[in-house]
């Protein structure tokens, strides 16, 4: 079986028109892959456009402010990717003479750049035979060759990467790479994949075997840390509502959200009006609460529920600490970047604010 032929012939004649793959410039090929991680590719297409619109080259990046950066991110989670993204090109300005690079062992050096990414730029922009190991690159491999290591196991990623290092093309690296990953992505996906018009077919460990649906073999099942969050919805006038700006090392660190109390437990109303958030905000100013209403918010590694008490305040009774973690503000119509569940409870109510 020649792989590389095959599967070279293959994303020719299949692969998707992707705004990316119409560059090799590293900036912008940096810009896709850390979008698209932990993003899908029809999501990460809009982002991507959107994003070189704003910051369309690497000191343009640097040049912006923190929340400009996450105000165009906003949507896409996982934030410390855009923060990342905001230090490594103010390096690449100040320590790289603005010149973002294009050879591995530089990039691995950038912060917030690993050895998938730095493989990743490195064979598209440089032509340096580094394999990427994503997913579909464990899913087509383990597939053809029959690996029965569980993905994501250190063993797993060992062998795939050893044979995606032997298979890779060394003419055309860039292409390999992106092979792969598109013909797990469209081919052998991880439901239903293709098999009938599989070009691999004949040569496939898991079709020949029956075992397409068994591999690759699934590590065990992810055990999420459940929290549970109450927040105060407090519109003031035509002034907006009431918001607090994360900080710490948590989710949605520096992303601004209604007031929060986090507790072990759902709260009542009344256990609300006795909580630490309520007097600091509210204290015996007449307020009534309309409605609560209860969200379920679902991340990698944490399961969020979340309460939301919409309440009914006249604003010359509220306390609102004076400094920069809170505000008064429309973050709907100013482009605050806000965390993506209060966002959805906000679009969810259609609450012009």
């Amino acid at each position: 079986m020649n792989f590389n032929q095959l599967i070279s012939e293959w994303y020719h004649l299949n692969k998707r028109d992707l705004p990316w793959r119409r560059s090799k410039d590293p900036y912008k090929i940096w810009v896709s892959e850390i979008i698209l991680q932990q993003t899908r590719v029809d999501q990460g297409h809009d982002y991507f456009i959107r994003f070189l619109e704003r910051f369309p080259d690497v000191a343009a990046l640097a040049g912006a402010g923190e929340e400009d950066v996450l105000s165009v991110w906003k949507g896409l989670g996982y934030y410390s990717r855009a923060r990342n993204m905001h230090s490594t090109a103010k390096y690449v300005v100040e320590n790289l003479s603005g010149v973002f690079p294009s050879d591995h062992a530089t990039l691995l050096k950038l912060k917030g750049i690993g050895s998938y990414t730095a493989a990743a730029i490195s064979s598209i922009c440089a032509n340096e035979p580094n394999p990427v190991v994503d997913g579909n690159v464990v899913r087509v491999l383990s597939r053809l060759y029959g690996f029965m290591e569980p993905a994501g196991s250190p063993q797993s990623q060992k062998l795939v990467y050893a044979k995606a290092g032997e298979l890779i093309s060394h003419e055309n690296p860039g292409d390999f790479n992106q092979a792969v990953m598109e013909f797990g992505a469209t081919w052998c996906k991880p439901a239903n994949p293709l098999c009938s018009e599989c070009i691999f077919r004949q040569d496939c460990y898991a079709f020949k075997n029956k075992l397409v649906d068994k591999l690759p073999m699934k590590k065990k099942e992810l055990v999420r840390r459940i929290r549970f969050f109450n927040y105060l919805f407090i519109p003031v006038h035509d002034k907006g509502i009431v918001l607090y700006k994360r900080s710490g090392n948590d989710i949605w660190q520096n992303l601004w959200e209604l007031p929060n109390q986090e507790s072990t437990a759902a709260l009542s109303l009344s256990e609300i009006t006795k909580t630490e958030l309520w007097h600091k905000i509210i204290g015996k100013g007449h307020t009534k609460v309309v409605k609560a209403i209860d969200y379920k918010h679902i991340l990698t590694h944490q399961l969020i529920h979340a309460r939301f008490f919409i309440l009914a305040v006249e604003p010359s009774t509220l306390s609102i600490p004076d400094d920069e973690l809170w505000k008064v503000d429309k973050p709907l119509v100013s482009g605050l970047p806000v965390a993506r569940l209060t966002e959805r409870f906000l679009q969810k109510m259609d609450i012009s604010v």
